[in-house]
C-alpha cells in the first residue's frame, strides 16, 4: 500500500457518479468549516506520527535505542540488588542463557564478538576474487591449504618427518642419533637453528626489539625462554598439578610413538618413557630457574645492558664440555639476514639470574637429553599442522589445562591462523567488508575528551608533587592514537611488498606454516640495523582488543573492537562512554601503571618521577594489590587472585572507568541530557555502569580458571567490575547504595 485513503483499485465516489446526475454545490461557510476540519485532521495525524517516532515522554525509540535496551535487559538480572553484587545484577541474565561451548575454555562478550569476527573472515577468505592483489590471493591460499582436511589427512606425519633432519633430528624418534647427529652437535648451531629459521627460542630466548632506553633504536635481547606448559607452577607435578604433568608426558609419548611407527621403527614404549622422563626433568629444572611473572613486572630491573664480550665473561654455558660462544651464537642467527656482529655489539639481558642458573642445570644432562628437549618444543608447536592422529595427541593436555573436550571448527581455526600471520592482508579484507569509516571522528573526539579529564584530574591528586604532575601531563598530551586501521593496508603496492617473500601452495599447509614462520623471523631479525618506525601499527585491524605501547607512547583501537556493545555511532552516548570510553581511559592509564610509568613521553625508559611521588605511587598501588588479592574465585576452587600479577591491569581499569564517567558528565553538561531508553527504568548514569559491566560478562571452565590465575595479568571479568566500581563513589551515588552494602566497602583504593 502507498497510504491512500481508500484501498488501491477501488473507485472513489466522484468516479462512480453518473454523468447525468448534477453534483451539489457547497456554501462558502460550509467550505470554510470543511477546510478547518481538514486542517485539524492533518495536525492530529502529524502529532500521531510524531508520537510514534518520538514519544511524548521523551523516550528514544530509534532502532539503535530499542536494540540497545533489549540487549541490556536480556543480559541483566533485575532481581539482584545492584548495591550488593553489581556483576550479578548486570550479567545474571547473560550467565543463565550462555553455556560454554565444548570447544572453549571460557565464554564471554569478547569471545562472542571474536567468533562473529571469525565468521566475517571466513566469508572474505573463501570468496574468490581474480582482481585481488597478490597479498590477498596469498591470504586466501593459506586459508585454503589450512581447510583442505582430506589432503592434510592423507599426508599424515610425513611433512614433519621430512623437516626433522634439518633440525638435527629428534633423538627419541630415530635410531642411531648419537652416531649420525650427536657427534656433529654444537650448542650454538643447534640452538640457533631453531631460532634463526623457525623462530623457536628454546633454552635461550633471543630476539630483536626496541631498546628500552632509546625507543628509536633496535637492539639484541637475551631472555629466559617460554615453557612447554604455561606456568612454572604446573611443573610441581603433584597435588592439583599432577593431572597436567601426566597429560603432558602422555602427549610427548604419543607423538614419539606415532613418528617412530610412521618411520617403520620399533616402538618400545618403556624406552620412550625413560627418555621422556629425563626431558620432563630437564624442563622442570629450567622452569624452576626462571623468574616469576611478578619478579619481571619492573622494566628498570629487567634492563641489563652489556656487550657480547661481557656475555662471554659473565654467562658461561657448558654443554658437556661444549662451551657456548655468545658471539658465534649471535652471528649464526644473524647470518640468515646477512648481518655480522662483533664482541662489541651491545645487547640487553632481561634474565641474568636464569642464565646463571642454567649452567648448573646443563651439567646434569647429556647432549642427547638437551637436544631431545629442544626438538620436542619444536615438534609440539608443529603438531597442529598434521593429520588428526597427531592433533588428537594434544587433547588430554588441553582438557587438563583448559577443560575443553573438542577443538573449534576447522574453518574457525584457519581464519584465526591466517589473521594472526597475515594481519595486514586480512585486515584489509575485513575493513572493506565490515568496518564503517564514519566511526573515526567520534573516536577522536572521545579520546580527546578523556585525555583532558586525565590531565585535569592530575591537579586533584594530593599525593603527586608539581614537578611529577607537569611531566605526567606532558606525557599524556604526547600519547598518539591509532584508530581502526593503518591506511597502508589499503595500498596494494605496500601490501604486496609486505608479503612478497611468501609463495604458498594450496596443497602444502605444513610447509606454508614453516614458510610463514621463516618470513616473520627474517623480518624481525632485519630490524637490528633499522630505526624503529613509530608510525607502524602494532596490530592488525581485525582484532577485538585495544592496546597501549610504552615504547611508542601510543594507544591503538583496531576496527574489530569498534562495534556494539563497545561502540556504535547510533547508540546512546552513555553506552559508548561506558564501553569504548572506559577502554580508552584504560589504555591511557596504562601509560601510568606500575610498568608504563617508567617510560617517558617519547617512549624511553627514564625516571621522570621525584622520589616522593614514586613512594606515594607505590603505597597507593599496595592498596590495589591487597584489594584484588583478597578476592576469592569460586571457579578456581576458591583460590585468591594474584594482586601483584594483575596490578597494571587493575590500575588501568580503575583509572579508565573514572575518566570515562567524568568525560560523559562533561558531554551531558555541553549537550544536555540524553533521552531515556525504552522499557528500561534506568537513567543514563546507571546505564553507563550497566554497559561497562556487561562488557565483562563471561565464565570459565574450572581448569582454565586455575590456569588464568597463574598466567593471566588481567583479573577475571567479574572482579574487573566489582573492584573498579567498589573504588568509585560515583557508582554508589548513581544507584543510591548505602554504607552497609557490599558495593560500598569501608576502605577504597585510588591511584589515578
Amino acid at each position: 500500500m502507498r497510504g491512500e485513503l481508500v484501498p488501491e483499485g477501488q473507485l472513489s465516489m466522484a468516479d462512480s457518479t453518473p454523468k447525468s446526475v448534477k453534483k451539489p454545490r457547497w456554501t462558502s461557510l460550509e467550505i470554510g468549516l470543511i477546510t478547518i476540519v481538514c486542517l485539524l485532521f492533518i495536525v492530529i495525524v502529524a502529532l500521531i506520527i510524531l508520537f510514534a517516532t518520538q514519544n511524548s515522554d521523551g523516550i528514544c525509540t530509534t532502532a539503535d535505542c530499542t536494540q540497545s535496551a533489549a540487549r541490556l535487559l536480556e543480559n541483566m538480572d533485575s532481581k539482584v540488588d545492584p548495591c550488593n553484587n553489581f556483576y550479578e545484577y548486570a550479567c545474571g541474565g547473560w550467565l543463565k542463557k550462555n553455556i560454554i561451548p565444548e570447544t572453549s575454555s571460557r565464554y564471554s562478550t569478547f569471545d562472542i564478538l571474536r567468533h562473529e569476527l571469525a565468521v566475517e573472515l571466513k566469508g572474505v577468505l573463501e570468496r574468490q576474487d581474480s582482481s585481488s592483489s597478490s597479498a590477498l590471493i596469498k591470504a586466501r591460499t593459506l586459508y585454503k591449504s589450512c581447510t583442505n582436511e582430506s589432503l592434510i589427512e592423507q599426508r599424515g606425519g610425513m611433512p614433519l618427518l621430512t623437516v626433522l633432519p634439518d633440525v638435527l633430528e629428534w633423538p627419541i624418534a630415530t635410531d642411531n642419533w648419537d652416531t649420525n647427529y650427536g657427534s656433529k652437535w654444537r650448542a650454538e648451531d643447534a640452538i640457533a637453528r631453531l631460532n634463526e629459521k623457525y623462530g623457536k627460542p628454546v633454552l635461550i630466548n633471543y630476539f630483536i626489539s626496541t631498546d628500552d632506553r632509546d625507543s628509536n633504536s633496535h637492539i639484541i635481547h637475551f631472555d629466559q625462554p617460554s615453557l612447554g606448559l604455561q606456568s612454572r607452577d604446573y611443573y610441581v607435578c603433584s597435588g592439583p598439578y599432577k593431572e597436567v604433568c601426566d597429560a603432558y608426558e602422555q602427549f610427548m609419548t604419543d607423538v614419539a610413538k606415532l613418528i617412530r611407527a610412521d618411520r617403520g621403527l620399533e616402538v618400545n614404549e618403556s624406552l620412550i618413557k625413560e627418555e621422556i622422563g629425563r626431558i620432563i626433568s630437564l624442563e622442570q629444572d629450567i622452569a624452576n630457574a626462571t623468574d616469576t611473572s611478578e619478579d619481571r613486572n619492573n622494566p628498570v630491573l629487567l634492563y641489563n645492558k652489556m656487550d657480547l664480550g661481557d656475555m662471554n665473561l659473565n654467562f658461561t654455558l657448558d654443554f658437556a664440555s661444549n662451551l657456548l660462544n655468545w658471539t658465534h651464537f649471535t652471528n649464526k642467527i644473524m647470518e640468515t639476514v646477512n648481518i655480522t656482529v662483533s664482541e662489541k655489539e651491545d645487547v640487553i639481558v632481561y634474565a641474568p639470574n636464569y642464565l646463571r642458573k642454567l649452567n648448573s642445570i646443563l651439567a646434569k644432562y647429556t647432549i642427547r637429553d638437551i637436544h631431545n628437549y629442544m626438538v620436542w618444543r619444536f615438534v609440539m608447536s608443529m603438531v597442529g599442522g598434521l593429520s588428526k592422529a597427531y592433533r588428537d595427541t594434544r587433547k588430554p593436555l588441553q582438557k587438563a589445562i583448559y577443560g575443553t573436550t573438542s577443538e573449534a571448527a576447522v574453518w574457525q581455526q584457519c581464519a584465526n591462523f591466517v589473521n594472526s600471520n597475515m594481519e595486514y592482508a586480512v585486515g584489509r579484507l575485513y575493513v572493506e567488508e565490515a568496518f564503517s569509516k564514519d566511526s573515526k571522528n567520534m573516536m577522536e573526539e572521545m579520546i580527546s575528551e578523556i585525555r583532558e579529564v586525565f590531565i585535569s584530574n592530575l591537579d586533584h591528586l594530593s599525593w603527586m608533587d608539581d614537578e611529577t604532575r607537569m611531566s605526567a601531563a606532558e606525557k599524556a598530551r604526547a600519547i598518539q592514537e591509532r584508530i581502526g586501521y593503518s591506511e597502508n593496508i589499503m595500498d596494494d603496492k605496500y601490501l604486496n611488498q609486505e608479503y612478497q617473500e611468501l609463495n604458498y601452495n594450496a596443497d602444502e599447509y605444513f610447509e606454508n606454516i614453516l614458510q610463514t614462520s621463516e618470513m616473520a623471523q627474517k623480518k624481525r631479525l632485519k630490524k637490528l640495523r633499522l630505526n624503529v618506525n613509530k608510525d607502524e601499527w602494532i596490530t592488525g585491524a581485525a582484532v577485538v582488543n585495544a592496546f597501549y605501547s610504552a615504547s611508542r607512547n601510543q594507544i591503538v583501537f583496531p576496527a574489530g573492537i569498534l562495534q556494539p556493545p563497545f561502540f556504535d555511532k547510533g547508540q546512546a552516548r552513555s553506552l559508548n562512554y561506558g564501553g569504548i570510553g572506559m577502554v580508552i581511559g584504560h589504555e591511557i592509564t596504562h601509560g601510568f601503571d606500575d610498568s608504563g610509568r617508567n617510560y617517558d613521553k617519547d617512549g624511553d625508559l627514564k625516571d621522570w618521577w621525584t622520589p616522593s611521588s614514586t613512594q606515594e605511587f607505590q603505597e597507593l598501588s599496595k592498596c590495589i594489590v591487597n584489594q584484588y588479592g583478597s578476592f576469592s574465585w569460586d571457579l578456581a576452587n576458591g583460590q585468591n587472585l594474584n594482586g601483584n600479577l594483575t596490578l597494571g591491569e587493575n590500575i588501568a581499569d580503575n583509572g579508565g572507568i573514572r575518566q570515562s564517567y567524568q568525560a560523559y558528565q562533561n558531554y551531558v553538561k555541553k549537550h544536555g541530557p540524553e533521552k531515556p531508553l525504552p522499557g528500561i527504568d534506568l537513567n543514563h548514569e546507571q546505564l553507563f555502569f550497566l554497559n561497562f559491566a556487561q562488557i565483562w560478562c563471561g565464565t570459565y571452565r574450572p581448569e582454565n580458571a586455575v590456569n588464568s590465575i597463574k598466567t593471566d595479568d588481567h583479573s577475571p571479568g567479574e572482579f574487573r567490575v566489582l573492584g573498579s566500581l567498589q573504588n568509585f563513589p560515583e557508582f554508589a551515588k548513581a544507584f543510591n547504595c548505602k554504607p552497609q552494602n557490599a558495593m560500598v566497602p569501608k576502605k577504597t583504593c585510588r591511584v589515578w
